[in-house]
């Protein structure tokens, strides 16, 4: 795997990621497309949300795009 962030990502379409925000949120689902601004596509999503040290788990829509500029990291 080459070191590159959009290389990583070509080479993990179609695997399941986890995307962590800038707000401490975080998507899990599988990668279905992303772009050169780091914009990510996830399909089957679901959003978590840590309140008050609980971790909630929320159903998203089928698909989910994430801006760019709000991803901190993408993980395996």
């Amino acid at each position: 795997m080459s070191g590159r962030p959009l290389d990583v990502l070509e080479e993990s379409l179609a695997e399941p990621v986890t995307v962590h925000l800038k707000d401490g949120d975080s998507f899990y689902g599988t990668l279905a497309g992303y772009d050169q601004h780091m914009n990510v596509v996830l399909e089957a999503a679901e959003a978590s949300a840590e309140l008050l040290g609980e971790l909630d788990v929320v159903e998203v829509d089928n698909t989910t795009i994430i801006r760019g500029d709000n991803v901190v990291s993408v993980s395996l």
